[in-house]
């Protein structure tokens, strides 16, 4: 597992796995395929994004105007680059569950992404649907839906940061990075967004569960929280992005990240759209690689068997007698065994269920994955 070589940083350990299971290769290839072809229900489909909104029923309650709106937003979005910028929880790296946010402002209407709530049968499946921060107000939120967050997050808001999602805007990570050398520009971007038009004031910053600073924007000074409650500004301008983090580390390349992403980061650097390298592990009918002795041999499924495909019959019926002798087994026999005895100890067929990724989960290890009770 790449996870090893990070094991320095328990940070970068938790975003590389992120990176290479939570937003296949598959699914990003065939959601920009649609994209391109102007398909962006299709799209969201491809990305497992539940659309819970109609264009007509927006236009009658809110006018053509904004419906015309709503309507070029979501012919800009990338469904899979939102998906690959949305919080995570460890130590699985799924989505964070139940949150609001918003992707753009309408006045008092949002287009938000709902994020499934805890527990909920294991799903990463996320909705778009339009948010009137009215209905919350006067309590009809609560009789027409059912999610446990329906406020807009303060803290996970990307209308202020549409490169996050809107692939016509993706360029702008490259600028937008993050970080302390951020702060001041975003919270004048923050206090003028929420209606501060000379961006002058102070926000909260969030640095981590106990650490806080207030930021002034007139001089740049960050000091201990000592006022009353302040703008917060958001995850994504307070942090220096995970993927600039993993680059800067060497632990990954332009090659493995989202393609608009490696882009922005790593100008120059061809990648085709939806191809980042999916690295060592099982393709959607393939083997598991293992390092046996200096050498990387395959372990597959053979009529419904895992078997060390690199060994000969003869081979493994000599090692299966030297290990009832000396107890130590051959790195390819262990994994088989691992495989039946602790199926969790694949974890990159696990992380793949959890995420979603059948594709990428070969139906034969999904059944042996099961079976244990991984």
């Amino acid at each position: 597992m790449v996870m090893h070589s990070a094991r320095g940083d328990s940070r970068l350990s938790f975003w590389l796995h992120v990176r290479e299971f939570a937003v296949p290769a598959s699914v990003i290839e065939t959601t920009t395929a649609r994209r391109l072809a102007g398909d962006w229900a299709g799209a969201c489909a491809a990305a497992g994004v539940e659309v819970d909104l109609d264009l007509r029923t927006a236009a009658r309650r809110y006018g053509r105007e904004l419906a015309a709106r709503v309507r070029g937003d979501l012919q800009g979005l990338a469904p899979d680059l939102l998906r690959w910028h949305l919080p995570r929880i460890a130590p699985d790296g799924l989505l964070r569950p139940g949150l609001t946010v918003p992707l753009a402002r309408y006045g008092d209407v949002r287009l938000v992404v709902r994020t499934p709530p805890a527990g909920a049968s294991g799903t990463q499946r996320f909705g778009l649907a339009l948010h009137d921060v009215r209905d919350v107000r006067d309590g009809t939120a609560g009789r027409a839906n059912a999610h446990p967050h329906p406020h807009p997050s303060r803290r996970f808001r990307l209308d202020l940061h549409r490169h996050l999602w809107d692939a016509r805007r993706s360029g702008e990570l490259a600028v937008r990075l993050g970080g302390p050398e951020r702060w001041v520009a975003e919270a004048r971007i923050l206090l003028r967004t929420d209606g501060h038009p000379d961006g002058a004031g102070t926000v909260l910053v969030r640095l981590g569960a106990r650490r806080q600073l207030v930021v002034d924007t007139g001089d740049g000074h960050a000091m201990p929280p000592d006022l009353p409650r302040l703008p917060l500004l958001p995850d994504a301008a307070a942090h220096v992005p995970p993927d600039l983090e993993l680059l800067r580390a060497g632990l990954i390349g332009p090659e493995r990240l989202h393609p608009l992403v490696a882009e922005a980061l790593a100008p120059g650097h061809s990648v085709a759209a939806g191809s980042p390298d999916p690295g060592p592990g099982p393709g959607p009918d393939g083997p598991r690689l293992v390092e046996c002795r200096g050498a990387r041999h395959r372990i597959g499924l053979v009529d419904g068997v895992l078997t060390a495909l690199d060994h000969s019959p003869a081979e493994i019926r000599r090692e299966e007698l030297l290990m009832a002798l000396t107890g130590t087994p051959l790195p390819c026999l262990q994994a088989v065994d691992d495989a039946h005895r602790r199926p969790e100890s694949l974890a990159d067929v696990r992380a793949r269920l959890l995420h979603g990724d059948t594709a990428g989960a070969p139906p034969g290890w999904a059944r042996v994955v099961r079976l244990g009770g991984g």
